[in-house]
This record gives structure tokens, sequence and C-alpha cells, in this order.
């Protein structure tokens, strides 16, 4: 399913440019109207190491007011969560209300590193899979939107941005991420498997081809706005205005409920 994307889809750099400020206004607007709706978003961020998942959340969150958002790097469970169920840890950083929550990785940590590096068993990784669908609907079921972004780049090309980090910064550590491509067939199953278990009509999953960071971006950006649309629109908010309010300077939400200035544009 991954292999068979395509690497060559590209925007150029210019088309980038033109493309921005109108997505990043409409984004704006979104994020004020889930503000004021009170629509809690979650957008999750999986990938290949070096796939650019950081260069993305950067892209997206420079439409953002910083004031309602949030992002959380995912590492590995620290001992003292060993003590609880293993998704506690994520439940405590589950957006308010009204705000955005952005996982540099998530949940599908389990499934998709731990299975094959170990500890996880096979009966484990299913449990886990079974886990991450009930939360996944309990989620929705609760109003949150949930955006699954999976950011795919083939092995060679994989391999070409590892070298590329190894001269830039030798000091860099990424025995992982070279381990991850010398086993890239296994790494591919097991996401493969995981995409297609995890998949959900409340919670689908959005494959951004990254080879190009122009594309990806822009690919990003659109995923996340239309999902916030959809959104809002289950929640009868009239889209029509939304546009309206986009097409120009976009309204400041929290500067009006925490009677702030606005921020500059």
């Amino acid at each position: 399913m991954l292999e068979n994307l395509d690497p060559s889809k590209k925007l150029k750099r210019k088309e980038w440019d033109e493309r921005r400020e109108p997505l990043y206004r409409r984004l704006k607007a979104l994020q004020t109207a889930a503000s004021r709706a009170g629509m809690p978003v979650i957008v999750l961020f999986e990938g290949w190491d070096v796939a650019g998942k950081g260069p993305c959340i950067a892209a997206l969150t420079q439409a953002l007011d910083p004031r309602g958002f949030k992002v959380w790097p995912i590492r590995p469970a620290q001992t003292h969560e060993l003590d609880y169920p293993w998704l506690w840890r994520f439940w405590l950083k589950l957006p308010p209300r009204g705000e955005i929550a952005i996982l540099d990785r998530s949940w599908y940590r389990r499934p998709l590193v731990e299975r094959i590096e170990g500890p996880l068993s096979e009966d484990e990784c299913r449990l886990a899979l079974r886990d991450i669908v009930d939360l996944e609907r309990t989620l929705a079921d609760d109003d949150y939107v949930l955006v699954k972004i999976w950011l795919h780049i083939g092995q060679d090309e994989q391999r070409r941005r590892l070298r590329l980090r190894a001269k830039r910064d030798p000091g860099t550590r990424q025995a992982r991420s070279l381990d991850q491509n010398r086993r890239y067939e296994e790494y591919l199953l097991a996401a493969e498997e995981t995409l297609a278990r995890t998949k959900s009509g409340w919670a689908p999953w959005t494959v951004v081809e990254a080879t190009d960071p122009f594309y990806a971006w822009w690919e990003v950006c659109e995923t996340v706005a239309a999902a916030m649309a959809d959104g809002l629109h289950a929640r009868g908010v009239d889209l029509e205005i939304l546009g309206e309010q986009s097409s120009g300077a976009p309204r400041d939400a929290f500067a009006d409920e925490m009677d702030v200035p606005a921020l500059q544009s």
C-alpha cells in the first residue's frame, strides 16, 4: 500500500508561497471558529524517521495562534509512567475544549516501534491496537476531531536524508534511524498493518507523500483544515460566514475571550 505512493508529487517553492497565505488565513479562521464552538482537535504525526515531521509541524503552527495549541513531542515512557496503564500518559495530553493538541509521534509508537525493537510481543501488539481503536472511538464519541497523518518516504530517500544529516551534523545520534533504514521492509509491514487495522470512519488516516517538503507542508495544512471544517460543519457552524471571515484579517477569538490585544499578523 505505502510503496505504491507516487514520490514524484511535488510543489515548487513559488507555488507554495502563492498558496500559503490564503491557506494560513483559512486555518486561522478555522481555529477561531473551533475556539468559539468549543471543538477540541488532535493532530498526530507518524511516519518514517527523517520524513519531515518537525518541519511539517512548523509549517502548520505558523498559521495558528500559539495561545490555542500545544505541541507534544512523544518519547519512550518514563519509569514512573510504566506503573500506569500504557495509554495513561496520553490522556494527560488531550486538549481542552476549543484547543488543539499536536502530537509529534503518538500512541502509535507502541505498535510501530516497540513491536519491532522490543519488548512488545505479537499478542501485546494486538492488544495495543485494540486499545488504540477503543481510545479513538471514545474521543470521537466525545466530539474530538482526530487528524492522523502518516508521512511517507521510500527507503532510498530515507537513506539519502540520513547521509545528508550526518554530513551537516556529524554529532547527531542516528543509530536507531540507520537501523530502521536497514530493516525498512520489516518496519514497512508493521506500518501497513497498523494503518489498516486502525483506520475508521471516525479516525481515518491521511498518508502524505513527503519526498518533496513543499508538497508535504501543503498537504498537511490542507488535511488539517478540511478535518476542522468537517468538524465545524457537524456542529452546525456556518462555513460560508467562516469563508468570508478568512478572506480578510482573521478575528482573534483568544483576544476577545481573554481581553488582551490581538496578535499582529
